[in-house]
C-alpha cells in the first residue's frame, strides 16, 4: 500500500477506535439503558458505574483504556520512524481521544476522555502513566470525587514525564502532548470544576460501598 494511504488509513481507524461507544452499546445490551441519560449524562466509565453498577462498568474502562493504547500502536503498522514517528503517534492517540468524546458510532455525544487518554498515555509513557494512575488512586482514596482525581492525575503526568523523567530519551513532542492532554481533561472536566467550586460535585460513593 501506498505510504500516505496507508497512514491516512490508520489515522481513520485511529478515530473509529475511539468512536466505539463502550458505555453506550454495553449499558444497552446488558440493561437496555442509554447512559447518556441518567447520572452525570456522560457517555464514560465512571458515570456506567454509577447507573449500571462497578460489574458493568470496569469491561467500559479496559475498552476505553484499551482505544488509546491501540491508536497509538497503530502507527506501529507505518514506515514512518524517529521524530516523526513520535508525531504520528500523538496523532493517532488524538484522533481516538477525539473519537471518544465525539462518537461518529453514538451521534457525536461520547464521553470526557480520561479512560482513552491513559490507554494513549499508556502506549506513550507507560512509567509516568503508572505514577498518574497511583496519584490519581491516592487522590480518590481521600477525596472520593472522580473528578478532581483525574484533573490531580492529569497535572501528575507532564510532571513526571518532563520532571521525573528528563534524563530518558523521551520525544519533545511527547512531553507538549503531555501538557495538551492535561489542559485537554481541564477543558472537558469544565462542568465538574464550577461544581467542586460550589461544593455541588457528587462523590463516588458507589465505589466505596462495604
Amino acid at each position: 500500500m501506498n505510504p500516505v494511504f496507508l497512514i491516512v488509513f490508520i489515522i481513520l481507524i485511529a478515530y473509529l477506535l475511539g468512536s466505539l461507544p463502550s458505555a453506550v452499546w454495553i449499558g444497552k445490551l446488558t440493561k437496555g439503558i442509554d447512559v447518556r441519560e441518567h447520572g452525570s449524562k456522560n457517555a464514560g466509565a465512571t458515570n456506567t458505574m454509577r447507573v449500571l453498577g462497578v460489574k458493568i462498568g470496569i469491561p467500559v474502562l479496559l475498552i476505553d483504556v484499551f482505544k488509546g493504547f491501540a491508536a497509538v500502536k497503530l502507527a506501529l503498522l507505518s514506515v514512518v520512524v524517529t521524530e516523526s514517528f513520535a508525531i504520528l503517534q500523538l496523532t493517532l492517540g488524538a484522533l481516538a481521544v477525539l473519537g471518544h468524546v465525539f462518537p461518529v458510532f453514538a451521534g457525536f455525544r461520547g464521553g470526557k476522555g480520561v479512560a482513552t487518554i491513559v490507554g494513549v498515555l499508556l502506549a506513550l509513557h507507560w512509567q509516568a502513566t503508572l505514577i498518574a494512575i497511583a496519584v490519581f488512586l491516592v487522590s480518590l482514596f481521600i477525596s472520593k470525587y472522580v473528578s478532581l482525581s483525574s484533573l490531580i492525575m492529569g497535572l501528575s503526568f507532564p510532571v513526571s514525564v518532563i520532571f521525573c523523567f528528563k534524563q530518558h530519551d523521551t520525544s519533545v513532542s511527547i512531553k507538549i502532548f503531555s501538557v495538551v492532554a492535561c489542559i485537554l481533561l481541564f477543558i472537558t472536566h469544565r462542568k465538574n470544576i464550577s461544581r467542586l467550586l460550589k461544593g455541588k460535585e457528587n462523590k463516588a460513593s458507589f465505589l466505596f460501598k462495604s
